[in-house]
């Protein structure tokens, strides 16, 4: 996957590691080190320091998955697909599934 294709609120599906097979939204794209943070999944334990409020400890939080290690969940197909490019009548630029041709962004 292009790292240029996918955009913060979509919906991806896992296609390799231990999270294999798990669909979520993306909250974060990290688009200099190729990584993005899915919601709810790959979470990984971090050790904070207490803050003014005494609040410290061991935290979970969603860790980053590579962006090569996820495929967009299309919709239509409800599998996740490859992505193309299609310009509309207008001379918008709109994403497109490849399976279904179905426009993604309206």
């Amino acid at each position: 996957m292009h790292r240029k294709q996918l955009k913060k609120g979509d919906m991806v599906k896992v296609v390799a590691g231990k999270e294999k097979g798990k669909t979520g939204k993306i909250i974060r794209i990290m688009r200099d080190k190729d990584r993005i943070i899915v919601e709810k999944l790959n979470f990984v334990k971090r050790h904070q320091r207490p803050d003014a409020k005494g609040k410290g400890g061991i935290v979970e939080k969603e860790g980053s998955l590579h962006i090569t290690n996820v495929s967009y969940l299309c919709s239509k197909c409800d599998t996740g697909v490859r992505l193309g490019h299609k310009i509309l009548d207008d001379g918008q630029k709109v994403r497109i599934c490849k399976k279904c041709q179905e426009t993604l962004d309206v």
